[in-house]
């Protein structure tokens, strides 16, 4: 290396953020991941043993990939290459696995292909590496932060171990951001900072478990404060922070696990957590309308009978979205969520028409019963359709009628609340029936 290229060198890591400037060098100094990356785990027994492989690093943005990629390349001492799968296409994977094959028959060295984004890719575009990832030639690391089991090749997850990364605790994100104020060579060491804990504590906070985020913040802070020494306060915390942008993709996987979340709380019955839920999705820019409809669906499924107020009610809470928009349709939204989290459950009429459908699709229809039939026209008689029992005729409006033709239940009501006096009146209903049943057959 010549002197200009120390020098060009030096000056760039001078332009680089804060964030890019503190990546760790060592694994020694990454923060996070330890259920897969602290001694004695699997990622680095895999490296102590030299039997990495390809793996796909999964889980939300700031929380090391790419980092954790560059150390395992030095760990392994494996020839580093990186490319996006937003900006490359086939032609430069093609150029990088050809210049892999060399270096490897040449100088008998691995060449660690580190592919972020990997789920931009198309399923041929993911082809392309495959021969390469069976032979050797390259150890893959795909990073994504979509579920690999919807966005990569079955034929590369099989290849490939699958190591998930999970947002950093707000501890991990404390350990950072003091690293980063203590540290004079790449850090903000060389400046006097007084950082008050409660500053500290919400920097962590509020960057969702993402450590770029936190050390932008940070760094946007002391810059942006012309004092010595700098007293770092909990204001110029939230200054430096502004509008947090919430983990939530409309079109990604937060999107499906979010809504799952808020959908199993209500279900589960605790307000609370659905009352969150809620906001993260509308902080988020969830679609208002998606939001009235799962509710709608909810109040059936989950609600049922047992409140049988709770479908109007959702469905006044969509048409209420409808009228006004956001935001102050938010407080409809909260009105529902909490009222059917707060609500009895019952699933029996979602078992009910579920059962009735798997024999409907089994085949061997049942057919209607002749007393059932239409007998208003000309000529019914003579096709049998005779014995309809007006069901006002009877006491309590129960005629001791088959109405279906075979022995078959499928709405069993459960004695959670309003659906238990539903219970009670099928219970009384079906006793009626028998009854007058044996009386007329006596």
């Amino acid at each position: 290396m010549s002197l200009f290229d120390v020098f060009e060198s030096e000056n760039r890591k001078k332009t680089q953020p804060l964030a890019a400037r503190m990546r760790p060098r060592t694994l020694d100094e990454f923060v996070g991941q330890e259920d897969f990356l602290a001694p004695g785990k699997l990622l680095r027994r895999l490296l102590k043993a030299d039997r990495l492989g390809s793996v796909i690093f999964f889980g939300p943005p700031g929380t090391g990939k790419t980092t954790l990629a560059k150390l395992l390349a030095a760990e392994s001492n494996a020839n580093f290459c990186q490319i996006s799968a937003v900006v490359n296409g086939v032609k430069e994977l093609r150029e990088v696995l050809a210049h892999a094959a060399d270096t490897a028959a040449a100088e008998g060295r691995r060449t660690l292909l580190f592919v972020d984004e990997i789920h931009r890719f198309n399923k041929a575009q993911q082809d392309v590496l495959l021969p390469d990832v069976e032979e050797g030639i390259v150890t893959l690391v795909g990073a994504t932060t979509e579920n690999p089991f919807f966005t990569v090749n079955n034929a590369l997850l099989s290849r490939s171990r699958l190591f998930q990364f999970h947002s950093l605790t707000v501890e991990n994100i404390k350990e950072i951001l003091r690293r980063a104020l203590a540290d004079k060579e790449r850090g903000l060491g060389r400046t006097r900072i007084e950082m008050d804990e409660d500053a500290l504590e919400y920097l962590a906070r509020t960057s969702d478990g993402d450590a770029r985020r936190a050390l932008s913040a940070l760094e946007i802070g002391v810059l942006s404060t012309f004092a010595d020494p700098v007293h770092f306060t909990l204001e110029m915390a939230a200054e430096s922070v502004q509008k947090r942008i919430t983990g939530h993709d409309r079109d990604g996987d937060a999107h499906y696990d979010i809504i799952s979340a808020l959908i199993k709380s209500i279900r589960g019955s605790d307000p609370d957590a659905a009352i969150y839920w809620l906001a993260r999705m509308l902080e988020g820019g969830e679609e208002v309308r998606f939001l009235a409809r799962r509710l709608v669906i909810l109040a059936s499924e989950d609600v049922g009978n047992a409140d049988p107020h709770a479908l109007p009610l959702a469905v006044a809470c969509a048409q209420a979205c409808e009228m006004i928009g956001l935001p102050e349709c938010q407080l409809n939204l909260a009105q529902t969520v909490t009222y059917l989290a707060s609500a009895p459950k019952s699933n029996a009429v979602t078992n009910a028409i579920f059962a009735a459908r798997g024999d409907v699709q089994k085949g061997g229809s049942v057919p209607v019963p002749k007393h059932l039939c239409d007998a208003h026209y000309s000529g019914s008689q003579k096709l049998g359709h005779v014995g309809y029992q007006y069901a006002h005729d009877f006491p309590d409006a129960i005629a001791p009628q088959d109405y279906l033709g075979v022995d078959r239940r499928y709405y069993f009501p459960t004695r959670r609340g309003e659906e238990a006096q539903i219970a009670e009146r099928l219970d009384f209903i079906r006793a009626r029936r028998e009854n007058r049943s044996e009386k007329r057959e006596k």
